[in-house]
């Protein structure tokens, strides 16, 4: 499950690679030339945030329908949050990258600053809302459960993936309904959710067929429809394949390594860290990468140039968050734990 987390994270540094940066804009090279071998590219490495996110959430009802939340595991949440958020402000504010504004102070201080398409923000409430989805599910019958999902993967993602079809939502009330899916998975186990083969075979099959339908309407449409099938959580593709890389993953049986389990935990800080704030955004893959600029390089060199640069981003963001571990967490716990042992 770690290693698992790790590649979504990568996915969601790719796709912020694309949608970030300037590329789809109105007037960006890939919304002017959408077709071109560069573009067909960067839609497929950029197409598979939303999956991501629906890859973390599996992760975390798996886990958590059979756990309990405690003022710790809440506590150590909402520092990281709140550490990178004043850390980074700071450093643009110092930089002269952001200006310092009463308005941006209060949002600063708010836990929660939006509930629609901000992850960070619907995470914390979702989170919060464990202990209660938990009740509900440990207190239904396995048939009601059933009932449920099909009812809202009905509603959500069987027609929300007709096109014209409308489905207004934000993440906290969707992370509800994988939860519901990881959640029946580890509470009513059955022999075909141990089929690794099958689950590996399924995976493949559904990334060849979103990104052939990624293609199709790139090719129909233009770029403004091309990700419609993953271009967000709820989505036919972005659920299927959420869930069987999730039971091909969950199957594999992977020894335990140390080194993987380390940067596994760190992932989330990840994406506190490049994702932190529309400054963030601009200098990174405006600025510093300057994506827009690399656009028009040699197939060959863009591949690498992208890739590389989602790997380096990552692999710092690791490291200043197992920095913040060591020299922050750890030694706030150890305080903290030993004055409840008083």
């Amino acid at each position: 499950m770690e290693l698992y987390r790790i590649i979504c994270m990568l996915m969601i540094v790719a796709h912020h690679y694309v949608v970030n940066s300037g590329l789809i804009r109105a007037q960006g090279p890939m919304m002017v030339y959408p077709t071109d071998a560069n573009s067909l590219f960067l839609w497929t490495f950029g197409m598979w945030g939303k999956t991501g996110i629906n890859c973390f959430l599996l992760i975390t009802g798996y886990f958590m329908c059979t756990s309990t939340i405690t003022l710790k595991k809440f506590l150590k949440l909402i520092f990281q949050i709140y550490l990178y958020k004043f850390l980074i402000f700071g450093i643009f504010v110092f930089s002269g990258y952001e200006t310092f504004t009463l308005g941006r102070l209060v949002k600063l201080i708010m836990p929660v600053w939006g509930m629609n398409q901000n992850f960070t923000s619907c995470f914390l409430i979702f989170w919060l809302s464990i202990p209660f989805w938990n009740i509900l599910i440990q207190n239904m019958t396995q048939r009601q459960h059933q009932y449920l999902l099909a009812l809202l993967l009905g509603a959500y993602t069987i027609l929300g993936s007709i096109p014209q079809f409308h489905i207004a939502f934000n993440y906290v009330t969707w992370f509800g309904v994988v939860y519901l899916i990881s959640s029946y998975v580890r509470l009513y186990p059955h022999p075909v959710f141990e089929k690794v083969k099958l689950w590996g075979m399924v995976s493949i099959l559904s990334i060849v067929m979103a990104i052939i339908s990624m293609f199709s309407m790139v090719y129909m449409f233009g770029g403004s429809a091309s990700q419609f099938f993953v271009s967000d959580s709820n989505k036919f593709f972005a659920v299927l394949v959420a869930v069987s890389s999730f039971l091909w993953f969950k199957g594999l049986g992977i020894p335990y390594n140390k080194w993987i389990n380390l940067v596994g935990g760190s992932t989330f800080g990840v994406l506190l860290i490049h994702a932190n704030s529309d400054a963030m955004r601009t200098w990174l893959w405006r600025d510093l990468i300057d994506c827009v600029g690399h656009y028009s390089l040699p197939i060959i060199d863009l591949v690498l140039y992208s890739t590389g640069t989602v790997c380096i981003i990552f692999t710092v963001c690791i490291l200043i968050d197992r920095l913040r571990i060591k020299m922050v967490e750890v030694p706030f716990f150890r305080w903290y734990d030993n004055r409840l042992s008083k």
